[in-house]
């Protein structure tokens, strides 16, 4: 397992370096699954943006650089536990490290800079992988559209967490990639209780705008929620199943 005081010293590689690996994620999205990719015409020519996407399955990293096909600067926790045998992803990749609990001005500095380079960021909303379905934003997605004028752009994905298991028999799971229309950035008003409101309705959008991109039974504590059906309507894409 990951030494977690190891974890806060690490960075994205060099940008030449991640765009390289990306063709290992091409590699691994072609020979250890069958990916579906949906909605990459929704991508902004250049950056900077910010990927937002649901976090299901330790893999999800690598299929979301197999899907954007550019060179990408992923926030991770470093207050986890990473297992050995995934930590050829961050060793290979880098990333910019938060401690969820007290995020540092160093992970701000990272990737604010990263966004005022043109760079692309990815950003899971809902701060940590667990059960395959939908839970509460956190704040840090708003925060960085807000800071550095970047819009975002919902991802979903969704397949990954059976990859694992069904790799050692020999099976290659499905695995499906939505991309959707970037929105945002928003602005977010000076007095506190005003900002920390607009935040969490932007949170609310965020996630409403993700779970539309993936099907029902992944909606989790959005699950029924009628903006999801009205975003749908915006799409041309098939409601996903």
């Amino acid at each position: 397992m990951a030494d977690l005081k190891k974890l806060n010293k690490f960075s994205p590689q060099h940008h030449n370096v991640r765009y390289l690996s990306g063709f290992l994620g091409l590699f691994l999205g072609a020979v250890a699954a069958k990916v579906t990719v949906k909605g990459r015409h929704n991508l902004p020519k250049n950056g900077p943006f910010i990927i937002a996407s649901n976090h299901f399955s330790y893999i999800d990293p690598p299929m979301i650089v197999y899907a954007i096909r550019r060179a990408i600067n992923f926030i991770g926790a470093s207050d986890q536990i990473i297992k050995w045998y995934y930590m050829w992803v961050p060793i290979l990749y880098g990333f910019i490290p938060v401690n969820r609990k007290s995020v540092a001005p160093s992970t701000i500095k990272m990737a604010s800079k990263a966004l005022k380079n043109g760079e692309i960021l990815c950003i899971y909303p809902e701060g940590y992988l667990g059960n395959p379905v939908l839970r509460p934003a956190r704040n840090g997605v708003v925060f960085l559209s807000t800071l550095t004028n970047a819009p975002i752009i919902p991802v979903s994905i969704w397949g990954g967490e059976t990859a694992l298991p069904g790799f050692g028999k020999g099976l290659r799971p499905d695995i499906e990639i939505r991309i959707g229309k970037p929105f945002g950035p928003f602005e977010l008003p000076k007095e506190k209780e005003k900002k920390k409101r607009k935040i969490e309705r932007v949170g609310k959008e965020i996630m409403h705008q993700i779970a539309a991109l993936l099907p029902d039974d992944r909606h989790g504590v959005f699950s029924g929620d009628k903006r999801i059906s009205d975003i749908r309507k915006k799409y041309d894409l098939p409601v996903p199943e």
